[in-house]
Order: C-alpha cells, then sequence, then structure tokens
C-alpha cells in the first residue's frame, strides 16, 4: 500500500506540475494547444513510469470509477484519493514558487492555473454549460481508461490511449472551464489562488465524481466492458 500510495502521489504531482506548470509558466508562449499537450504527455509519463506500481489513475473520479466498477476495494481508494490530493498540492506550491521568481507575477492577478467559469474568466461560460462539460468530459475519459485497462485491450498501449484522450478534452474544453475532471487537479491550485477559485471548487469535485461513478457503473454491469477472451 505505501508503495502504491507513493506512486499515486508522485504521478499526481507530474500531472500538476506538467499540466498546470505549463499553463502558468508557459502559457503566453504555447497557447492552449500546448497546454493541451503538456496535460496529455503528463499522463503518458506517468503511465508509463509509474503505473505498474498503482495503476496510475492520478485522480479521484478515475479511482471511484474503479471503486463502484468492482475493481478496488474502499480501502485503496481512500489511500488513492488522500494520496492524489497530496501529489496535486504538492505540485500546485512548486509551480508556485517557480512562478514567484518571475518579475512581475501577481496570484491575484495571474492566477496558478485554476479552474473556473463564469464572467471574466477565459470563455465566460455560465455554471450550467460549465458542469455539463465536466460531467460529460469526465465520464467519456474514465470510461476510456476502464477499457483501455480492461479485458480486450491492447497491452502496453494503455498510456497512449489515456494521455491523448486528456489532450482531446483540454482541445475541447479549456476554453469551458480550464478543465478539471480531476478534483485533486482543482483542489492544488484553488487552495493558493483562494478566493474565486475555491468558491467555485464545489463544481470541480461534484461534476468529475459523478462522470467517473457512471463510468464506472456502467463499466461494472458489462455495458462498455469487452469480454474476457
Amino acid at each position: 500500500m505505501s508503495k502504491k500510495f507513493t506512486a499515486e502521489l508522485i504521478g499526481t504531482f507530474i500531472l500538476v506540475f506538467f499540466g498546470v506548470g505549463s499553463a502558468v509558466l508557459m502559457g503566453g508562449e504555447i497557447g492552449m494547444h500546448g497546454i493541451a499537450a503538456a496535460f496529455g504527455i503528463s499522463i503518458i509519463a506517468a503511465a508509463y513510469g509509474i503505473g505498474a506500481i498503482s495503476g496510475a489513475h492520478l485522480n479521484p473520479a478515475v479511482s471511484l470509477g474503479f471503486l463502484v466498477s468492482g475493481q478496488m476495494p474502499l480501502a485503496q481508494f481512500i489511500s488513492h484519493v488522500v494520496a492524489q490530493l497530496a501529489g496535486a498540492i504538492l505540485g500546485a506550491l512548486v509551480v508556485y514558487l517557480i512562478a514567484s521568481g518571475r518579475a512581475g507575477y501577481d496570484l491575484a492577478a495571474d492566477g496558478l492555473g485554476q479552474n473556473g467559469w463564469g464572467p471574466g474568466y477565459l470563455g465566460e461560460y455560465g455554471l450550467g454549460s460549465a458542469f455539463l462539460f465536466e460531467l460529460v468530459a469526465t465520464f467519456v475519459f474514465v470510461t476510456v481508461i476502464l477499457g483501455a485497462t480492461g479485458p480486450g485491450s491492447v497491452p502496453g498501449f494503455a498510456g497512449l490511449a489515456i494521455g491523448f484522450t486528456l489532450m482531446g478534452i483540454h482541445l475541447v474544453g479549456i476554453n469551458v472551464t480550464g478543465v478539471s475532471v480531476n478534483p485533486a487537479r482543482s483542489i492544488g491550485p484553488a487552495l493558493f489562488a483562494g478566493g474565486g477559485a475555491i468558491g467555485q471548487l464545489w463544481l470541480f469535485i461534484l461534476a468529475p465524481l459523478l462522470g467517473g461513478a457512471a463510468a464506472g457503473i456502467l463499466h461494472g454491469i458489462g455495458v462498455t466492458r469487452a469480454d474476457a477472451s
């Protein structure tokens, strides 16, 4: 359990460091396409780096999908989530410390890659659009993960499928919510950004968990699960 805990912590740190770091430190240079690629690459790196130890969930919504589909015991789910939250907070802290070394950086004005919606946030989409995007995108993401790692999947390619799926989700939704599909990824930056990011955090916890649970239920009852050959 301790090795899995450490692997999930490191893996989620990689996700936040690559993804959030790209938005905060290089967003102006690489744009939304570059940020989307960074999030996808982070998943690929973590999947092949620590996936054999913990499954590289890096996301409470993903772990919830495995729990409700019957593929993970409750104790391991809790350990994974604690590790994921710790890794995300540590990743956000490191990004913040690096960003703070740039002349003119202001946390209140420049942010820390936190998720959001509404007036003043990227495309200024409303609450309903933000919730629907996060719910559907997380459902798709967790469905792909369960399928890519389940019966009938092609060995060795799960990391690529999952990473490119996350990249695609970001290409669709960065302008909507900044893309969470992951409560840990949202909690880490929000704790440092404070203010409105904290006030909107509930959506980036609730919607991804609902989407992940729905994907897990359908997989568990066989609707989206291939028959074992």
